[in-house]
């Protein structure tokens, strides 16, 4: 993706919250451009000072990627169980970051690239994921696949079962 398409769904993201927040009119945005129509897997995640704030994104492509952006940034903002809606004093210092997905490919532990890969966990009805982003903050694999299957609500070593599928997915994140 061109750094100007890069600076328009950035810019698209802020300003969706900003006109949620009525700190900005919500502007006439035009996404004519067939890789913006494309169906994507995107997370938008937001950071205060380096620390997580939000993060909300769809794994699968079902949404045109400039629909994908603006939910998930709205989600981000006001939708993320983890924390309170972000209020205006917050919104001036967010930093917005965009991870767009390639789409998931059944793998196996093994299979898996720590730092390049992001990862699926799914059993049953149990699935999590995280973005590869994640690999700076637990670079161990083993520890990796184990909080992962916590996150999806499955016993720590539930990677090891033959049961449980993987998959792996790369992003473009900016």
């Amino acid at each position: 993706m061109e750094k100007s398409q890069k600076f328009k769904l950035k810019e698209f993201a802020h300003n969706t919250i900003a006109a949620e927040m009525g700190i900005e009119e919500l502007k006439d945005w035009k996404f004519e451009e067939p890789e913006f129509n494309e169906k994507r897997g995107v997370f938008v995640t937001l950071e205060i000072e380096g620390s997580l704030r939000g993060c909300i994104g769809n794994i699968e492509p079902v949404y045109p990627l400039w629909e994908a952006v603006k939910r998930n940034a709205h989600e981000a903002a006001f939708g993320d169980p983890r924390f309170p809606r972000l209020d205006a004093e917050e919104f001036e210092m967010i930093d917005i970051e965009i991870s767009i997905l390639t789409v998931p490919e059944l793998s196996t532990v093994d299979g898996i690239r720590p730092g390049t890969d992001g990862v699926v966990i799914q059993q049953g009805p149990y699935k999590a994921t995280y973005l590869p982003q994640v690999w700076e903050d637990i670079l161990n694999k083993e520890e990796f696949l184990s909080s992962l299957c916590m996150k999806a609500g499955l016993d720590s070593d539930a990677w090891k079962d033959e049961e449980t599928e993987v998959f792996t997915y790369q992003v473009e994140k900016f």
